[in-house]
């Protein structure tokens, strides 16, 4: 009997001992190791375009005024030259504006990249301002601007007269306009081509005044068809002349006819006087870097 109990005792504290919860360590969370830290500076992503200021700038010297009346007018600028590219790009050699104006032979290709220059090109550096550092428009007569040549090769003076005198390109062909007897800078827009092809940062200083008013910019594509894409008069009068033919008077333009020149009596003695260099000359002349006075 004593031997049946302590066999019972026995296999009680045995299924106690089994039932009964295994005490373990307190469970932790799994810990999560950082990331090793790199040791190497991840290269900036290359963008070509970082930089790039096609816009042209303007100088502190413009007031408000000034310098809206010169965006919009550096705008139309840039319109003129797109549309002029854009013909060249359509028509090439089809077209009798390019023959006329760059020869028979004459590339296409180099007129296109100027236009493209003013349109693109990069403008650090360039500036057009008002205050007239050079005191040309304070003692030039009818002086509306000039560039500054050596004592700034970006830079461009505008003398009060451009913003009195200057038409927009929505004018062009009224009043009696016609290409080959007005003035080139009659229109903002052409007046300041001229002006961008003095700055090195768009003319690369290769843009030259190889003629001079309409009848020497026709002349030189008959004769010198490869000086032609290098002329900054035959650039501004192909520009002008193919928008009013597309754009402002579409089919028809306003061309016309040069003016045709006085004949002067010949002095009959040799004694005259000989003038300097700047006496008498047309009003709205700038003077080039290398001393070179050229009107229009």
């Amino acid at each position: 009997m004593m031997f049946r109990n302590a066999l019972s005792a026995l296999a009680f504290a045995t299924l106690t001992v089994s039932a009964s919860p295994v005490k373990t360590k307190k469970d932790s969370p799994t810990s999560v190791l950082p990331a090793p830290e790199s040791t190497e500076t991840a290269s900036p992503v290359y963008d070509w375009s970082a930089g790039w200021k096609p816009k042209f700038p303007i100088h502190e010297s413009c007031n408000s005024t000034q310098r809206a009346q010169l965006e919009e007018a550096l705008d139309e600028a840039v319109q003129l030259a797109q549309h002029a590219r854009d013909h060249l790009l359509r028509f090439g050699h089809e077209s009798d504006f390019v023959t006329k104006y760059f020869g028979k032979n004459g590339s296409t290709a180099t007129p296109i990249g100027w236009f493209d220059r003013i349109i693109g090109a990069q403008k650090t550096g360039m500036t057009f301002r008002c205050d007239d550092p050079d005191r040309n428009c304070e003692t030039q007569d009818g002086w509306a601007g000039h560039w500054r040549g050596e004592n700034a090769t970006s830079e461009t003076v505008i003398c009060d007269l451009s913003f009195t005198a200057r038409r927009p390109l929505s004018s062009v062909c009224m009043g009696g306009y016609k290409v080959a007897s007005w003035k080139l800078n009659t229109y903002w827009a052409t007046d300041l081509v001229h002006r961008l092809l003095h700055v090195p940062n768009i003319s690369e200083g290769k843009v030259e005044h190889f003629s001079e008013g309409y009848a020497g910019a026709l002349a030189l594509a008959k004769e010198e068809p490869e000086l032609s894409g290098f002329d900054s008069d035959v650039l501004q009068y192909f520009a002008i002349d193919v928008w009013a033919y597309d754009i402002a008077a579409p089919g028809v333009g306003c061309t016309g006819e040069p003016e045709e020149e006085e004949a002067e009596d010949k002095p009959t003695n040799t004694t005259t006087d000989v003038p300097s260099a700047t006496s008498g000359a047309p009003d709205e002349c700038h003077t080039h870097d290398d001393g070179v006075v050229h009107c229009s």
